[in-house]
């Protein structure tokens, strides 16, 4: 993994999980680049410290991961 897939993990880490929760995977592109409101006007997420872009698809991929796990520890975090 390199440093821009760590910070996009870092970036799902602060999102709240009420927001993170609101996701549908069934979204178009265009749906999900405006429910974050981060994504630049050429498509990319705007992160800093990165040494590449994050398109859409890898975005919704760690997401989906990030959602996966947080279902997982979510009752511990909270308990």
């Amino acid at each position: 993994m390199d440093e821009t897939g760590v910070n996009l993990r870092a970036y799902f880490d602060r999102m709240e999980d009420e927001k993170m929760r609101q996701y549908d995977p069934s979204w178009s592109d265009q749906q999900v680049v405006e429910w974050d409101g981060n994504f630049r006007d050429d498509g990319n997420l705007m992160m800093f410290c990165c040494e590449r872009d994050v398109e859409v698809d890898e975005y919704r991929q760690v997401l989906e991961e990030c959602i996966k796990y947080r279902d997982l520890v979510r009752e511990r975090l909270l308990g």
